[in-house]
């Protein structure tokens, strides 16, 4: 898999070219995975990117990509968990975090990583979200189990002014960020794996084709959105 999870370089770029500012300082991929989205902003932005994630794996592999781009010298990971953030990095002028929040929870990542965040900076964290008001039952019913959480964008942008930032924009990843290299290369690889011995991974692999049938019905009631966000200047005091 070339990427972990929905997302294109398109859809990152296009988002970062809504922050009113081209030039940063500190940057940090809270949750970066193989770091898809890492090497975008890298190569874009010409700036190091702090990739945090805590799996060792992940990480090693966005080297792998990093060295093969010629980047390196661009990307410095940190194997750790995202929600310590504001213990290693006090003055981010950037935060980004692509379909990973959900991790820590939503509304905890938003307040947590406020503290990281110097004042005038920017937070660009992508959540799935309700998109309509009305939801067919069966994609209700499997969000029930795989996210409870899941919120409608007018909520989260609350959670996101309660949490201290101003908002600047949204966007609604694309659909075909969540088949080309994803879906279309996952379907195929759980296909193949609903008669494996093991019975966690028929589970797995049965679960993985249901939520790619539930995104299909779907007919775009939920979706990923990226909450473009900013810490407003004077701020510093809430996070003492």
């Amino acid at each position: 898999m070339e990427k972990l999870g929905p997302g294109s370089d398109a859809d990152t770029l296009q988002v970062l070219a809504m922050i009113p500012r081209d030039t940063f300082s500190v940057v940090v991929d809270a949750g970066s995975g193989i770091g898809r989205q890492t090497l975008a902003l890298a190569r874009r932005l010409q700036t190091k990117v702090h990739a945090v994630d805590s799996a060792v794996k992940h990480l090693d592999s966005l080297m792998h990509y990093s060295v093969d781009l010629g980047v390196e010298h661009l990307v410095q990971t940190h194997c750790m968990d995202m929600a310590h953030i504001p213990a290693i990095f006090r003055a981010v002028d950037l935060l980004w975090s692509e379909c990973a929040a959900y991790h820590i929870g939503f509304p905890n990542a938003l307040t947590t990583w406020h503290q990281a965040i110097r004042p005038g900076g920017y937070a660009v964290v992508s959540e799935l979200s309700w998109l309509r008001d009305t939801v067919p039952e069966h994609v209700r019913t499997y969000f029930r189990s795989g996210y409870p959480d899941m919120r409608t964008v007018d909520e989260n942008l609350s959670i996101a002014r309660s949490a201290g930032y101003d908002v600047i924009a949204t966007h609604v990843l694309s659909r075909a960020a969540w088949v080309d290299g994803y879906y279309d290369k996952l379907e195929p690889i759980a296909q193949s794996l609903l008669h494996h011995p093991e019975k966690a991974v028929r589970a797995i692999a049965a679960q993985t084709l249901e939520g790619i049938r539930v995104f299909d019905s779907a007919d775009d009631n939920y979706g990923y959105v990226f909450y473009v966000l900013r810490k407003p200047e004077g701020d510093a005091a809430l996070d003492a």
